[in-house]
């Protein structure tokens, strides 16, 4: 494999001579301070914003509920910059940007990838006409292929399933995706998707009308009294969560503002992922200026594995490559059918929601001591009330939400600003061991809304030139066993303390540490026990950009875990990366390069690198090694987009890579990318 590592080289340093500098990638997510472990959830919540990013806001006709799709944007952010534009008319350049009252440099610098500033009276009236002569396109296609050979590929007959006992795949290696986006005016959205992963045939076997996966919706948006109205696939959210989310949701890991962001209703679903959506028709009426009514219906074919009858679990990566995978594709039904209420005044908002679902077979999963209150049955209602009230300096939020069986899962928040750039937020949650809820999601340390009593302490501020200080400490309790913990009544507690520092447009440094004590279980000499197990994290990341153009970024993290008294374990990731480009050259380029140096898998360690367009790039990493990767990126007026990745890593302490169907040979692991959009 030296052939690799010196093509890397000869490519880095080609770059670097010939100072083909690139800009910088649409969303810095570590900056955004998301926990790195919750790569899943990441996935889809990149999508979205890459894609407002590529078809960004006017920020002369922005509204409210535009901005609200922006998770960095708290509510008091929103407010004034509507109150701006209002105020003192349009304006003419981002630069007015820091004129808004509370807008922080870091505030700004993430909104300016999703707005431009065009005419305020850019927005017209719904037409048939214009929308077919005025309308946006987009076409665009990806393929990964990867470099090594894995243990789970082989050849099989054409048009032959069967169940291999040594687990082979039933496709090709390589992934492709394709996405079609047509937009009118932000008014009419209509698109189909199609995704096949690797391992999955390709017009063969079970997939003989090509992909694996589709997906098609029309949405439209603000057409008369309809704020909106989808058919085919799309999301709802709606409250904090407690009944209904499937949105943008950032965790404790972000500005606290955040937090209180209620869901954003009915939207569009656009990701290539294949679990966490609706399929059937919704639409959003106003009844007033200040009353919305929501009702949607869903009825769509999962993925689950059943066993006499009943469902044993519920399958989410969406993968169809083993066998395994094809006994559990599509066999039940799942309908959904649900309601909302809302009140948007000035200094209120409030609402109720009603969600009831059922499947076609009794879920039931295997019993474990840990999902003793899992959800069971057949069918689920939930109904939650969500409320907003503003007083000054004050604001007060949450949410109560009851099951069927009249159980009880409720969370408030207290936020005070006393002055405009500083928030102190207080967050109550209790979430009863028995509720029970298929699509809620809020905010918490579990990932079920279920089993969960905390209290949450923040501060934000700006109030210090150029800097920002987000600092917070989360103490919960869990009144049953956990999955990994054989014991009820457990607690922990977590602490982050993050610094960020800007000098000027150029210069942007960021100090964050962070500190969870969290029960686990622990075994020695065929004894099981439960101790607390304790992981530190620290990172250093700072930021220069030479010009428009060109920029820098190194970044250093540091882990530590370990059961308490039983000894710790260290992990080290030191990495950097150059965006390069030139006006005058067609070509943009990312270099990145990393080392890092784990003791064991508990103390890995996490990377984000430029990726392609929609391609959410994120690994873990553990073992010693280096990786490599090299992005360019070719366009052709506004018409046509060519991005291409080459990614490299090298081991240094092992001769096979992965396990099991994902086994390569050898300490070196290599793929390419490809990607094609064109836009009309």
């Amino acid at each position: 494999m030296w052939i690799n590592r010196l093509i890397i080289y000869i490519s880095m340093s080609y770059i670097f001579i010939t100072c083909l500098y690139s800009q910088s990638d649409v969303i810095e997510w570590q900056e955004m301070s998301v926990d790195d472990e919750n790569m899943a959830m990441l996935f889809e919540q990149y999508e979205e914003l890459a894609e407002i990013a590529e078809n960004p806001f006017n920020f002369n006709t922005v509204t409210k509920e535009q901005l609200e799709q922006l998770p960095f944007l708290s509510d008091k952010i929103i407010e004034n910059i509507l109150y701006y534009v209002y105020k003192y008319g349009p304006v003419v350049s981002k630069n007015e940007l820091l004129g808004v009252e509370g807008m922080d440099w870091q505030t700004r610098k993430f909104l300016e990838h999703f707005i431009y500033v065009g005419p305020a009276n850019e927005e017209e009236h719904f037409s048939f006409k214009r929308m077919m002569k005025y309308n946006r396109q987009e076409l665009t296609t990806r393929v990964d292929i990867p470099l090594n050979q894995k243990a789970g590929y082989a050849d099989y007959p054409e048009n032959v399933l069967v169940d291999s006992p040594n687990k082979k795949y039933y496709g090709s290696s390589f992934y492709n995706n394709f996405r079609y986006r047509f937009e009118y005016n932000k008014q009419v959205y209509f698109g189909l998707t199609a995704d096949k992963d690797p391992g999955e045939p390709f017009f063969s076997l079970y997939n003989k009308k090509g992909y694996d996966f589709y997906s098609a919706y029309l949405y439209l948006q603000n057409v008369g009294r309809f704020k909106s109205v989808a058919l085919g696939n799309y999301k709802a959210s709606f409250g904090y969560g407690l009944v209904m989310n499937m949105g943008f949701s950032m965790g404790k890991y972000t500005s606290s503002s955040s937090l209180r962001r209620t869901g954003q209703g009915i939207t569009k679903y656009t990701s290539t992922g294949e679990y966490n959506y609706l399929q059937g028709i919704a639409a959003t009426y106003k009844l007033s200026k200040r009353w919305d009514a929501t009702l949607f219906y869903s009825f769509r074919n999962m993925d689950a594995r059943v066993e006499n009858q009943f469902i044993r679990s519920l399958k989410t990566d969406g993968y169809h490559r083993l066998y395994k995978d094809m006994e559990k594709k599509n066999t039940i039904y799942n309908h959904v059918i649900g309601s909302n209420l809302t009140y948007n005044g000035k200094n209120v908002e409030y609402g109720l929601t009603a969600v009831y679902n059922c499947f076609d077979k009794v879920l039931n999963p295997d019993y474990q001591p840990y999902n003793h209150y899992y959800p069971r049955g057949k069918d689920f209602f939930n109904t939650g009330v969500f409320y907003k009230f503003f007083f000054d300096k004050l604001m007060i939020s949450g949410e109560t939400a009851v099951d069927k069986g009249g159980t009880i899962a409720t969370i408030n928040s207290l936020c005070y600003s006393p002055t405009v750039d500083t928030d102190i937020t207080l967050i109550n949650r209790y979430y009863d061991k028995k509720y029970q809820s298929i699509y809620a999601s809020s905010f918490g340390e579990n990932s079920r809304t279920q089993n969960e009593a905390g209290i949450y302490l923040g501060l934000e501020t700006s109030a210090i030139q150029n800097t920002k200080l987000l600092c917070y400490v989360d103490y919960f309790y869990f009144s049953w066993k956990r999955y990994r913990v054989d014991m009820a009544g457990t607690s922990g507690i977590e602490g982050v303390c993050q610094l960020s520092y800007s000098h000027s447009n150029s210069l942007s440094m960021l100090i964050k540490y962070s500190i969870k004590n969290k029960a686990q279980n622990y075994s020695i000499d065929d004894e099981k026990y439960v101790l607390p197990y304790i992981r530190h994290r620290a990172r250093y990341q700072v930021n220069y950009s030479l010009n428009d153009n060109n920029s820098v970024k190194f970044l250093a993290d540091y882990t530590n875990t370990g059961y308490w008294g039983q000894g710790t374990t260290n992990g080290f990731l030191v990495s950097a990366t150059a965006n390069l480009s030139h006006e005058s050259f067609p070509v943009r380029a990312s270099v990145s390069g990393a080392w890092f140096s784990t003791e064991d898998y508990n103390a890995r360690v996490y990377l984000y690198e430029p990726g392609l367009l929609y391609a959410f790039s994120m690994s873990s990493f553990y073992g010693k090694g280096t990786r490599t990767a090299l992005k360019l990126q070719y366009n052709y007026r506004k018409f046509l987009m060519f991005q291409a990745k080459f990614g490299w890593t090298h081991y240094t302490d092992r001769n096979t890579i992965s396990s099991d169907t994902e086994e390569i040979q050898g300490n070196n692991k290599a793929d390419i990318q490809f990607q094609l959009r064109i836009k009309w």
